[in-house]
């Protein structure tokens, strides 16, 4: 029996242990069973081949959603600082969330450098590291759309209460008024107190609290405030189902305003027997190239010929860069295989994004599509993101050979 066959197919935290009990490394997933097994079943760097020799016992932790495994997961490194996980990436330069102390407490991230314990007196609580900066904020996005919270200083409430004038999110359903009074303290409270419990991973106590909520006010004849609480509920019920909740679903607040062009990213991979292999990221806004933003990966797992892993460990380095916009639509350049991986990936970050690949159709004519193109994405534009993203990779594939020909 293998070390990982016990693991179910839930979402949840995994914790791999060594020969002597001692906890290597905490990790998340919205299948246990699939990214477990991916440790021992698939090429990877070196420390993670490192990290899979030394397992000797891998306990979990099961959750309704990848949001509350992200929260748990956190919770953990924080407890027991696994090596590996410290290893993966310097403590100071992980994430962590704080709530001010002020009369309409603000919810912020912080840098670990910067979460010094001077700064911490500032704050009721602080929550993290968290490792994936990109799905925290995704999480915080989401949180703020069921239970929206001031982002307004002090000073700024001051002012703005004064002009009698509302800010953006107040009209997108973000802000809860602070800005112009609109929301009363011991009302605010309550919201504070939900997103400490929710960053607790207490959300079975946030329900139970809503629930008393909803019925006082329906007794009451609050009819309007019970209605907003059960659309609360109902958006906490629907994290058991999906990590990211869409603006139709959750339907608080008004729709998301989307001024900007819609973000094309493109992807492929350029090796030759799985030497020298390197991954492209390129990205369009709208129906043009946005040069500035493209990006070049050296692969670093092993050199084999695997399309599909080197895909994988492209976009997994892509998304722990929280600091790049997310794109509405990525396009691979590949079958199947490495859309799926690539669908795979971003559930496991608690990411909704449509993906598609772009195939050459029977007899190498042509172009056959894999998946649902979006209603407002061109297919001549598509087809020109896959062809710069099979140039740009092509073009960083070749310099590399080239730099291991050169004459020392």
């Amino acid at each position: 029996m293998s070390v990982y066959s016990h693991i179910p197919e839930f979402s949840g935290v995994y914790i791999m242990k060594g020969a002597r009990g001692n906890i290597l490394y905490i990790g998340k997933a919205v299948n246990l069973k699939r990214r477990v097994t991916s440790y021992f079943t698939r090429p990877h760097d070196s420390r993670i081949e490192n990290l899979v020799k030394n397992i000797r016992n891998i306990e979990y932790r099961t959750t309704d959603s990848a949001i509350e495994a992200l929260i748990l997961e956190a919770a953990l490194i924080k407890q027991y600082q696994p090596p590996f996980n410290i290893q993966e990436k310097d403590d100071k330069s992980f994430l962590y969330v704080g709530i001010t102390k002020e009369t309409f407490p603000r919810v912020m991230l912080i840098r670990g450098k910067e979460f010094t314990e001077e700064k911490k007196k500032n704050f009721i609580a602080g929550f993290g590291p968290f490792v994936s900066s990109g799905s925290l904020k995704e999480v915080l996005r989401i949180m703020r759309r069921i239970f929206p919270w001031n982002d307004h200083s002090p000073k700024e409430i001051e002012l703005s209460t004064k002009r009698g004038k509302s800010c953006f999110n107040y009209h997108i359903g973000l802000c809860p008024g602070t800005c112009i009074g609109a929301v009363k303290k011991s009302d605010y409270a309550r919201t504070t107190k939900n997103i400490l419990l929710f960053l607790s991973g207490e959300k079975k106590k946030i329900k139970r609290n809503l629930e008393k909520e909803m019925s006082r006010a329906s007794g009451s004849l609050e009819f309007e405030k019970a209605e907003k609480i059960k659309r609360q509920l109902f958006a906490l019920d629907r994290m058991q189902d999906v990590a990211v909740i869409s603006e139709d679903s959750l339907k608080i607040g008004n729709s998301k305003s989307r001024t900007s062009k819609k973000r094309i990213e493109g992807y492929d991979i350029s090796n030759i027997s799985g030497k020298n292999a390197t991954g492209s990221m390129v990205v369009f806004g709208g129906e043009s190239p946005e040069k500035a933003a493209y990006r070049k990966f050296a692969i670093k797992k092993k050199n084999s010929p695997d399309d599909t892993g080197m895909l994988e460990e492209v976009l997994e380095r892509r998304l722990n860069h929280g600091e790049w916009p997310l794109p509405d639509l990525i396009l691979i350049d590949g079958g199947v295989g490495q859309v799926n991986a690539a669908k795979e990936i971003l559930k496991e970050r608690g990411i909704r994004i449509p993906v598609i690949g772009m195939v050459k159709g029977r007899d190498r004519k042509g172009t056959d599509i894999v998946g649902n193109i979006p209603t407002w994405a061109k297919h001549n534009v598509l087809v020109r993101v896959r062809d710069e993203a099979h140039r740009f990779a092509v073009k960083y594939h070749r310099e590399l050979r080239n730099r291991k020909f050169l004459p020392k």
